[in-house]
Parts: C-alpha cells; sequence; structure tokens
C-alpha cells in the first residue's frame, strides 16, 4: 500500500471478461486495473461478468464501478445504461458517447459534420448483393480498400482487399461480426494513436503520440497482443506541427462525441503528413502491451496514477444528478 491516502473509500467493483470477441484481452486489462487499485489501498474486487451481474453488484456491495470491459456489451452503451438504472458510477464515457464511438459508421458520420477527416468509404449490408465492381464505383474508390465490421475492437474481422479475389471472404469475415461491413480508402502511411485523459474542470490532456510499426504493415489482433511482434515508436517522430495537429484533432473528436475519462483517437497520416482519424476507443486497453500506459509512462505518469486518474470520471459522475455521494 502507498502512503497516499485512497481517492474513496467506497467499494470498488472492476468489470472485465464478459462475452465479447475481446474477452481475453479485457480479463488481462482488468486484471492488472484490480492489481493496480489494490496496491494504492483501495477495497476492490474483481468481477468476471455474466448474466448474474446484477446480483453480483449486489452481494460484493459495489458502489463504484471501473469498466475493463472491451466490445460489444462493454464498451457500446449497454453496460453504461445498466449501471445508470443500478445508480452506480462508473468510469470512462456516458451512455452516448459510448455508443457512438463503438459504431464506426456512426462516429465518422458525425465526426464528417464536424469537419473533422475521415477516410472516404461506404457501408455493405449484410444480405445484399455487392459486387466489388459496383461498390468501388458507388464511393469512387480503388484497390486496395479496408473491409471491416462496424462495431467490433481490437482489429477483429478487419481485411485489407488488394486483390479482387480477396472481396467475398472479407465480406463475409466483417459480417460474421456485424450486419453492416465498412468498405474505406486504405491510406497508406504511418499509424498513430494518441492518448486522451478528461481532468474534472472539462480539459482534455493529449498524451504523446505513439507511431505503431507492425509486421507487413498490418496491425491486426496478433500483432497487438503477441510480445515482440510490433514496434512502437513513443513519442512518434513526426515533425512537431504534425504532431500538434493530431492532438487537435484527436481531442475536438473527444469532445465533439461527449466523451469521459480516457480515451485513445487512431489516426492514419499520409506520405504527405495529411491525417485521418480512424476511430475512437472508449475503454483504452491497459494491458502491459497497451497504448494508453505507454503514453502516460512517457508523460510521466506511472501505471497506478493512471489507474486513479481513470477513476476520478466515475467520482466525478458520483456527485452528479442521481448517483449517490462517495463515501
Amino acid at each position: 500500500m502507498t502512503e497516499r491516502q485512497p481517492l474513496t473509500r467506497s467499494k470498488i467493483g472492476v468489470l472485465m471478461g464478459g462475452q465479447s470477441s475481446e474477452r481475453e484481452v479485457s480479463l488481462k486489462t482488468g486484471e492488472a486495473v484490480y492489481r493496480s487499485l489494490m496496491r494504492s489501498g483501495y477495497d476492490a474486487v474483481a468481477i468476471d461478468v455474466g448474466p448474474a451481474l446484477s446480483q453480483t453488484l449486489r452481494e460484493q456491495s459495489i458502489e463504484i464501478v471501473f469498466l475493463a470491459l472491451h466490445g460489444p456489451g462493454g464498451e457500446d452503451g449497454s453496460v453504461q445504461g445498466f449501471l445508470e438504472t443500478l445508480g452506480l458510477p462508473y468510469t470512462g464515457s456516458g451512455v452516448r458517447a459510448s455508443a457512438i464511438g463503438m459504431h464506426k459508421v456512426v462516429t465518422k458520420t458525425q465526426l464528417a459534420a464536424n469537419a473533422i477527416p475521415v477516410p472516404r468509404g461506404t457501408v455493405v449490408l449484410r444480405g445484399t448483393t455487392a459486387t466489388l465492381g459496383r461498390t468501388l464505383t458507388a464511393c469512387k474508390l480503388k484497390l486496395p480498400v479496408v473491409v471491416k465490421p462496424a462495431s467490433q475492437g481490437s482489429t477483429i474481422g478487419v481485411t485489407i482487399v488488394r486483390e479482387p479475389s480477396q472481396w467475398k471472404e472479407a465480406l463475409r469475415l466483417a459480417h460474421q461480426y456485424d450486419e453492416e461491413a465498412m468498405v474505406e480508402v486504405f491510406i497508406p502511411g504511418h499509424e498513430v494513436t494518441v492518448s486522451l485523459l478528461g481532468g474534472s474542470d472539462g480539459a482534455v490532456t493529449g498524451l504523446p503520440a505513439v507511431e505503431i510499426v507492425a509486421p507487413d504493415g498490418f496491425y491486426d489482433f496478433s500483432a497487438k497482443y503477441e510480445k515482440g511482434r510490433t514496434q512502437y515508436l513513443c513519442p512518434a517522430p513526426l515533425p512537431a506541427a504534425v504532431s500538434r495537429q493530431i492532438r487537435a484533432l484527436a481531442i475536438e473528436t473527444y469532445r465533439v462525441l461527449g466523451c469521459g475519462g480516457a480515451a485513445r483517437v487512431d489516426f492514419r497520416i499520409t506520405p504527405t503528413r495529411k491525417p485521418y482519424v480512424l476511430e475512437i476507443n472508449t475503454v483504452p486497453g491497459m494491458t502491459e502491451t497497451s497504448l494508453l500506459p505507454m503514453a502516460a509512462g512517457k508523460a510521466g505518469i506511472s501505471y497506478d496514477l493512471l489507474t486513479e486518474h481513470i477513476l476520478r470520471s466515475a467520482l466525478l459522475r458520483a456527485g452528479v444528478g442521481s448517483f449517490r455521494a462517495v463515501r
């Protein structure tokens, strides 16, 4: 236990696991967060989310929830809404921002309406006949294109279609996870991410950007979570003007969507240094290979301090509206 006093004496439930395709990553995030809270002197319990969640929360006398759930059911607004009906404050973004942030099509629509640059593309619904030629012509694209589910994380179900022969399988894979498959222009260049921390005063802090150098240029699931497969450059070796630009775009994305707590905005930056926002993650990973802790560490914020900073978003929510105050 540290000498610092905990921010709250309330009992904290760390929700992790669940049943999404990101279950295993969520368990790693949740376990790391739980250990951090315990090191810092909090009264915390790790909870693997299942059908009896409501009963578990009551039996464990949980007063505050730290969300470590990834994917559908965890960061799409559903568990956030459930917790609000129980009057339990939770970390991170609220129902609306979580739902928008999880759905890449809605995210892009909202960002484009606010003049934030996003890749050109279209949506192919499951069950419709969409030939490659017709799809490319309709949105003025050419190969290669990226095909991905509208509501998934961790690059699950994503294919870079470089040859016409890959088209049908790419759609099949994306539709396996969502009825909507996004088809976007493939943007060559750098993959960069900017992590953000919201403060109680409404200020948003942009952490040092991280450039991701993945094997074969594709930051897929195994490249993300297998140690040693991907190189991370933090801070990203970008011109100062570009670093300032993507930080400003990340903060604007966070604010436009109405996010809270921690978030991470992913970019592609062209060889001519033009950035495009790909998506936002409203429950960023907190595993040993995750990008948020990496960026925070570069900014001088330890893992335990980062966990406490995220916890503050729940404490702020606890004092607002119908949520009961933290004792």
